[in-house]
């Protein structure tokens, strides 16, 4: 089998189309790759043109949808910046638990450090950096602080 290297694309369903272009574009700072009105789909790239891209296709009114999880790969002094960015955009951070924080978790087994928060239709979305410490997945997800005083 061909091996897999990294995530090209992902797609999220959104209700309101130009809220979401304005969110993942303008709030944060994804490149517009490509608008299909007509359609009600929204191309945008992640990084680089060519490297990664995100589908926004709005759906319908109806009440009962599904919301979706999408985790951008950033450096870990973005996770660790990104808690101060996100709230003077107006957005919430949330832990593991989608309980507001003050500070990112890191999920132990991988290890890598994240912080969490939701868009405009609640599709969570997550901010990740791997981290190069060993794999400890007795530990299970903890806050990045306690995480920085047990390696010391």
């Amino acid at each position: 089998m061909i091996p897999i290297r990294d995530l090209f694309e992902s797609h999220l369903t959104v209700s309101d189309l130009d809220r979401s272009i304005h969110f993942y574009r303008d709030v944060l700072g994804l490149a517009e790759a490509n608008i299909i009105r007509e359609r009600r789909v929204a191309f945008l790239w992640i990084g680089a043109p060519g490297k990664a891209m995100l589908g926004l296709w709005e759906t319908g009114s109806g009440p009962q949808r599904m919301t979706q999880h999408v985790a951008f790969k950033v450096e870990k002094d973005d996770v660790l910046a990104s808690l101060n960015a996100l709230r003077q955009a107006g957005i919430t951070p949330l832990d593991f638990d989608s309980q507001p924080t003050d500070e990112p978790v890191v999920l132990c087994w991988m290890p890598a450090v994240a912080i969490y928060f939701h868009d405009p239709d609640g599709n969570l979305l997550e901010f990740l950096a791997m981290l190069p410490q060993a794999a400890r997945p007795e530990l299970g997800v903890v806050k990045w602080n306690s995480f920085v005083a047990q390696r010391h």
